[in-house]
């Protein structure tokens, strides 16, 4: 199972048949499991959200372009939805690094063009885009806005890498699948969902696209580049 929405109409079809997450937003903040460490349910498996991703976003975007003291945050704003509690993590982490957060919702691509004019009139150094069903779908027209606009911009998935974002840093998707199989088995061999704890991820990779760096006038630091786990030329 992928994504809090899929999971939750998987919970309202069945409370016995185990559920097994791939990955998902924010377990706990939907309702999905009642802790980490004791879901409680027919609920089990990984968020993609750890605590200190959105911390570790705003220190790399930081190294990569120096002088960041405003930036954008592109997300699609709802009640309830699971984007608020990374949304609120960048925010806690931004005031850490001493850095202004401006949120800019959007719903419509019919939005774009004003989201990323407001960004640049108040003068954002660079954008975050908070990854979601909505803005994954419009992702390549939400980057190629941040690349005319001229803002570098830091994404979670690799794919969006791979799409033209600057950075993106965020889970291994691939190894929490494999961490989803791991349940299944668990599970096959009689253990009950609600006794298996949910796992934070723990595996993250890097992906600096340099051809979006250079369309951008930008030198990305060999320090981090070295830690990058791919690099697109």
């Amino acid at each position: 199972m992928a994504g809090v929405s899929a999971t939750q109409a998987a919970k309202l079809a069945t409370t016995t048949i185990p559920i097994v997450v791939g990955y998902a937003s924010d377990l706990v903040g939907t309702g999905l499991v009642a802790s980490l460490a004791k879901p409680g349910g027919n609920i089990t498996g990984s968020p993609e959200i750890s605590p200190d991703v959105s911390g570790k976003r705003l220190e790399l975007l930081g190294e990569a372009v120096p002088k960041i003291s405003r930036i954008g945050v592109v997300w699609y704003p709802r009640k309830g939805g699971s984007d608020e509690e990374e949304v609120r993590q960048t925010e806690t982490a931004a005031r850490q690094f001493g850095v202004h957060v401006q949120l800019v919702g959007v719903r419509d691509p019919k939005e774009f063009q004003g989201a990323y004019a407001v960004m640049t009139k108040q003068q954002a150094n660079a954008v975050i885009l908070i990854r979601g069903s909505f803005t994954d779908f419009h992702r390549k027209q939400l980057l190629e806005l941040a690349l005319k606009q001229r803002l570098p911009s830091m994404c979670e998935p690799a794919q969006w890498a791979r799409d033209g974002c600057l950075m993106s840093y965020g889970p291994d998707y691939a190894h929490l699948w494999r961490r989803a199989a791991t349940y299944v088995d668990k599970i096959l061999k009689g253990a009950k969902p609600a006794d298996l704890p949910v796992e934070q991820p723990t595996k993250f990779e890097l992906l600096i696209n340099l051809k979006t760096a250079k369309a951008l006038g930008l030198t990305i630091p060999q320090s981090v580049l070295i830690r990058a786990d791919e690099v697109i030329q």
